[in-house]
């Protein structure tokens, strides 16, 4: 496996002319004025996959509202893509099976998923998926990012990236090994409440009372800032099919309905936590993402880091101490690359299948035997 990394269109003066893949993540407006046509002439052979986000990631460091391009030539596995347009279908679900159905299920190794984040319901998207895709094939990735507007993400595949698109990349081969860690770092606080009412991600009531009202209880002078606000304190929500809770962020609040919109699922009969982090155990997560992400074989060569808005919120000017975390967990040959997302996608611990994740730093770890 080669690898180079750009942080412009400008840089493509030495192109890594066979590569297979290449990921491109970067601000909204940052791909919306990128020259494509450079970037597939530097790449003529290579499957082009953009990512709208809210930072990127290069190396050790993180970065704003610019361009992360690395660009990847695979020696020994194999690529094929499948799109679809959220707008096509009647549920994230059905876009999910759908979007597995194009690859092709012999050899499949792993899959990489890239979704619009404010259209797409990342928990219905991942349970579609794991629907379709074959016994023991993997899957991670995440939800685009918009910074902290949350107004419109962007994907893309061999084109201009768009509103409503997701995206798959299959590896395939016996030859790639692959690892994935996911580790939020935050505690909860608060009583427990049973969530008895609510609709998909949309959520209304806890314990019969209104949800954003309590939540507003909680956040007090910051209640004026939903719905940046509540990236500070996500929820934790405990289902019966998972040994362990899941962590959604809230995306919108309507104060009509009083309801708050979050990245994941919220199902009913399920018990939701208020959460919050401090700055040493959000790091110390990434360590132990990064460790749990490495498989058998030693020295990743590249690592790809998908982690959550909320947390480049909380850890502010300390962001690049949990990338320098990882590398000190992965080593210093490893290539880092990634973004910070509206969601993330990984397999959690031994439960089969994957999962959407929010404010977790969730890492896939790849290497050619």
């Amino acid at each position: 496996m080669q690898i180079k990394q750009y942080r412009s269109t400008k840089d493509l003066s030495a192109p890594l002319p066979e590569a297979d893949l290449v990921l491109v993540f970067g601000g909204r407006e940052a791909l919306a004025a990128m020259d494509y046509a450079a970037l597939s002439g530097a790449f003529p052979q290579g499957i082009i996959v953009s990512v709208s986000t809210a930072g990127e990631i290069v190396q050790d460091s993180v970065y704003d509202s610019g361009l992360a391009i690395t660009a990847i030539d695979f020696h020994k596995t194999t690529l094929q893509t499948a799109r679809v347009a959220i707008s096509d279908h009647a549920d994230s679900i059905t876009a999910g099976r759908i979007l597995v159905g194009q690859l092709p299920a012999a050899g499949l190794r792993h899959v990489l998923v890239f979704a619009d984040g404010s259209l797409v319901n990342g928990s219905d998207l991942t349970k579609g998926m794991n629907q379709a895709l074959p016994e023991g094939v993997t899957l991670s990735g995440g939800l685009a990012g918009d910074g902290a507007r949350f107004e419109q993400t962007l994907v893309g595949l061999n084109g201009p990236a768009a509103h409503g698109q997701i995206v798959a990349v299959g590896l395939y081969g016996e030859r790639l090994s692959i690892g994935y860690g996911s580790v939020g770092g935050w505690s909860s606080f608060g009583p427990e409440r049973r969530v008895t009412r609510s609709q998909a991600n949309i959520l209304y009531e806890l314990d019969g009372k209104s949800a954003l009202g309590l939540y507003k209880q909680y956040l007090g002078d910051l209640a004026g800032q939903l719905p940046g606000s509540a990236l500070l304190f996500p929820l934790s929500i405990t289902v019966e099919e998972h040994k362990k809770p899941l962590v959604r962020t809230i995306l919108s609040i309507d104060e009509g309905k009083q309801s708050m919109t979050f990245a994941g699922n919220i199902p009913e009969g399920s018990y939701a936590r208020l959460m919050r982090g401090n700055f040493d155990s959000l790091i110390d997560a990434a360590g132990e993402a990064a460790a749990s992400s490495l498989p058998d074989a030693p020295q990743p060569e590249l690592a790809l880091l998908v982690s959550c808005v909320g947390r480049k919120i909380v850890l502010d000017q300390r962001i690049d101490e949990e990338i320098e975390r990882v590398r000190e967990v992965l080593g210093p040959e490893a290539v880092l690359t990634g973004f910070y997302s509206y969601g993330e996608i990984s397999p959690l611990g031994i439960v089969p299948g994957c999962d959407l994740h929010n404010q977790t730093m969730t890492i896939t770890t790849m290497r050619e035997l």
